[in-house]
Formats: C-alpha cells, structure tokens, sequence
C-alpha cells in the first residue's frame, strides 16, 4: 500500500521535470492532439459455443445452428469498414477469439484475411492466432486452419485431469487435449500455446504443481496460467456460493501463482507478463499490443476495440465496443457497415492511464518515453506534450500503484483467456 500510495507523488515529480515547466502544483493546459499511428492489431470474435463451461460469463452463445455464410460475410464486412474508418494502413497480427473459432470453417479464417490484406497491408508472416478447443481440433482442421492462413494456434487446454474438466464443464478429456496439442505442435511448431486455469474449487497446491508438471511436458513454448475467477450468473459461481463447491483461500491461490512462476522460470520460460510465459522468444505478437496500449481493431459480436477514425477527420483514440448479440450486430453491419454499439472518445489523460494499467503488467514496464510515444510525439516534444497528463493524473491520484495494475474483470479484454477480447 506504501508503494500505490508513493507512485502518484513520482509520476508528479516526473511531470513537473518535463519539457515545459509546470509541474504538480500548476494547472496543466491542453494537450496537442496528435496523428495516430497507421498500425494496429485486428481482434476478430467468432461468438459461438457447443456448450458453455460451468465458468464461462463471456460474450458467447449456444444455439441449435449457425448460418455461417451470413456470419462470415458480416466479419468480412465489418473489417472492410474499420480498416477504412481507421485508415489503418498495415495490420501487425490477428487473433480469432470466441467463443470457439475453431468451430468456423477454415473458408470463414480465409476471406477474413483476405479482406484484411485487401483493406490494409498483411505482411507475410504477421502472427494470425487461431483460439481452439481440443474437442474441436482434428488434425485435418488444423491442417485447413494453417492452409487458410494461421500459423499460431491457442489452445484451451486449462487442466490435464479428468474431473477438473467436468466440473469446469469442458467437453474434451485430458486425453483428447493431449492429443489436440501435439496435433497442433506438428503443424505449428514453436507457435502453440496452451491455457490453464489454477484456483479451482478443491484444488490443492500439491495437484496444481502434478497439472503444471504434467503441461510441462506437454506443451511448446508459450504457455498462459489464469486464476479461475468465480463470475457472478455462472453455474460454478452458484455452487461455490450454495456450499456445493469450497472456495479456495487467497493465500493459497497466491501460493499457487508463486509456485507455477517459479517451475516455469526455472524451466527456461521468460515470465513476460502476469499471466503468460514464453521460451525461445514465442512471445504473443497480438497481446503485447494490448499490453503496449497500441490501436487494435475488434471485430465481431461484442468485440472491443481502440483507434482513431482517422477517415471520418478523427485525431483522438476511441474505446469501441460492438453489438454484444449476434442478430442484432449482423442487422447493423449489413445496414450500415459495421455494429458499432459503444465509442467513447479517450482523453489523454484516460490514455495514458490505461498506458500505465497496462504497461504494468508487463516485464518490459515503462519508460519515461512511452508515454511520448503513445502521444505520438516522441523525444522532448513528446515529452513537453505528456507533461499536463502525467501531472492531471498524479494530482488526482489516479495513476495506478505497482499494485494496482488489473484493469478489469473476468469480462475484461485484457482477462480470460490469452488473446480474449470480445
């Protein structure tokens, strides 16, 4: 609590020592507006599930059948609009999210590329993640999702026992998880990561460290730890709180976190962020964007996104967030081109709040230049230009403590699952 209570104080000091003068005690002026970046990640959800997991309050659905060719052709159209709405003229990666886009046929992964190189430059070899679930993970799917275009693949592994996966509600078994990994490391080798989720009800330090162990030797080189979070309205919250299920100690929890980042680090893997760990240089393209605080663009039901509408004469990043309900989004992008529900325009000091959130998370931190970077206006000048916002933010006490760096909750873009936006 020292530290969260001493940061606003430093990031005063900081301001005041910029280019510019002024300083806490001064009442910061305008910051310039700036062009924003033409780059920016592409997050596209597919919103449909087989079933939903006894945990699961994301922006997902189950229903009797799919008209993909409908769903597809809004994806593709809602990209065409952002892309040009954005004048985003090179997209860096591409994260298919969900939901379960490894449901989507490999056509549906292939004319949202397509589009998106249409639209904007996709250099060869730009990271394009494909999230899957074991149970829907043939070796031939893969093959058809490589061929389309993917060349990483997330897979929703999240225990290697049998009756953790029933309670958690999953429809594969350890065995077919197994399986569906080492399918996919043939095809994606070096570019398959795999999820798993600790704090379970019941769980033991003891049986998380054997799963650990046994994911161990199981997957490549990039692997994402979740603690379970008990959402309210979900089938696992309900029973913990009836007394069904116990739930877990916050020290045990804690104890768990250490112990899997001290196998992992221990084993070779860079601890990069507060829940994901890579070896031999697998960092995620698409999330450390997110964890930079650059633009992406999100597509599909209920996804988020942050850019500026360059092509509608725009200057300021806005927080976008589409239709949350698939209907109701296709009806809104075949009238108007995209179904954009929500768009908040970002202040700069909102900006460099979520910066800092963000940047916090991370192993790399910040320096003193991102947030003249992320301004767009890098050196003194960048510099000069964050000072107001830097001073704004530690007079009002809202610059985030190294403490304090979760910017959200289980429903977060920034949460749930590596890559998970929507």
């Amino acid at each position: 609590m020292a530290a969260a209570r001493g940061w606003p104080r430093k990031v005063a000091a900081v301001a005041g020592a910029l280019p510019g003068g002024g300083g806490p005690g001064r009442a910061p002026g305008p910051v310039p507006e700036t062009a924003a970046p033409a780059t920016a990640a592409l997050y596209v959800h597919w919103p449909y599930c087989r079933k939903r997991c006894s945990y699961c309050n994301f922006n997902t659905f189950v229903v009797p059948a799919v008209d993909e060719a409908a769903v597809r052709a809004c994806l593709v159209r809602e990209a065409q609009t952002l892309l040009r709405l954005s004048q985003v003229h090179s997209v860096t990666s591409v994260f298919f999210g969900g939901g379960t886009p490894s449901l989507a046929s490999p056509g549906t992964v292939a004319a949202v590329l397509e589009a998106v190189a249409g639209a904007a430059h996709l250099p060869a070899g730009a990271e394009v993640t494909l999230e899957a679930n074991p149970s829907s993970t043939s070796a031939s799917a893969l093959a058809g999702f490589r061929a389309a275009g993917v060349n990483r693949l997330s897979i929703g592994v999240q225990s290697l026992d049998d009756a953790e996966l029933r309670m958690l509600g999953r429809e594969h078994t350890a065995a077919e998880a197994r399986k569906a990994v080492e399918a996919a490391r043939g095809l994606f080798p070096g570019r398959t990561s795999i999820d798993l989720l600790f704090g379970l009800p019941g769980q033991s330090r003891d049986a998380w460290a054997e799963r650990l162990e046994a994911a161990l030797g199981l997957c490549d080189d990039h692997i994402s730890l979740y603690q379970l979070t008990l959402e309210r309205g979900t089938a696992l919250a309900a029973q913990v709180r009836d007394g069904a299920l116990p739930a877990p100690p916050q020290d045990l929890l804690a104890d768990m976190y250490q112990t899997a980042r001290n196998v992992l680090v221990a084993t070779g893997f860079r601890h990069y962020e507060v829940s994901n760990f890579a070896q031999k240089g697998a960092l995620s393209t698409h999330n450390l964007s997110y964890w930079r605080a650059e633009q992406y663009i999100g597509v599909g039901p209920g996804a988020h996104g942050r850019f500026v509408l360059r092509g509608e004469g725009g200057c300021r990043r806005e927080a976008r967030v589409q239709t949350l309900e698939p209907v109701a989004w296709m009806r809104e992008v075949q009238s108007q081109g995209h179904g954009t529900r929500s768009r908040v325009v970002l202040s700069p000091l909102e900006q460099l709040e979520e910066l800092l959130t963000l940047g916090l998370r991370t192993d790399e931190g910040i320096t003193h230049e991102r947030p003249a970077v992320h301004l767009g206006r890098p050196g003194r000048a960048g510099l000069a230009a964050a000072r107001p916002a830097l001073a704004a933010a530690a007079a009002a006490g809202r610059c985030p403590g190294p403490t304090e760096g979760d910017p959200g909750g289980g429903t977060s873009r920034w949460r749930g699952r590596e890559g998970h936006n929507g």
